[in-house]
């Protein structure tokens, strides 16, 4: 499930909605040092609309964990549920605390840059260009963290954003993908995006 797919939380499964809530929290953080470098308010934006999807999910799963409790037996197996939806509650409004840097000005980007210089792994923007054979590819087949050490955690496709992408997710031209991972890497995959490369292909094992 994604933010942008999914209904009323009431016909989802208690197992549907920890895994949405878990996906949201690993890579809100991510969004929301990405809406700073990059000045973003509309990456702020979507982090922000994270940070109130994760309530909207963990006031839900309160509520069965609630209805489902018949006695301290089933309160103590329960109480570790809550805590895990808990936390990533936890980590989405950190999320939103950050972007709430953009309001306040100077750009923080000066800041943020000494903080994460020394950082190993970073966070860039690409576009896919007409001219990359990446389009009309999916994560999967490309393998793209295993070929180039970067981590796809999210992309902007029009007006919508889709982040955590499934590995089955098929790019498009035109798609501005938050990539995260070593310098080295990216460079590698911004070649490959602007088509200044081709993606290598590999003999299948027989």
């Amino acid at each position: 499930m994604r933010s942008d797919e999914m209904g009323e939380e009431g016909q989802y499964t208690v197992r549907e909605l920890l895994t949405e809530i878990k996906d949201i929290s690993e890579v809100v953080v991510d969004l929301a040092y990405a809406s700073l470098i990059f000045d973003s308010q509309e990456i702020g934006q979507e982090v922000k609309h994270l940070e109130s999807r994760v309530a909207l999910l963990n006031h839900e799963i309160k509520i069965r964990a609630m209805l489902a409790a018949r006695n301290k037996g089933d309160a103590a197996m329960l109480s570790g549920l809550l805590e895990v939806a808990e936390a990533a509650a936890t980590i989405s409004r950190a999320a939103g605390d950050m972007v709430d840097l953009l309001e306040i000005g100077p750009s923080p980007t000066p800041f943020l840059s000494f903080v994460l210089k020394n950082a190993e792994e970073k966070i860039h923007l690409l576009t896919l260009s007409e001219r990359s054979d990446m389009k009309g590819r999916t994560i999967e087949d490309m393998s793209v963290e295993a070929e180039t050490g970067m981590r796809i955690i999210a992309v902007k496709r029009g007006i919508r954003w889709i982040y955590d992408p499934e590995e089955s997710l098929r790019l498009k031209e035109g798609d501005v993908l938050i990539v995260r991972g070593t310098e080295d890497g990216y460079e590698r995959l911004k070649r490959f995006a602007a088509g200044e490369e081709k993606w290598p292909e590999y003999p299948e094992d027989e």
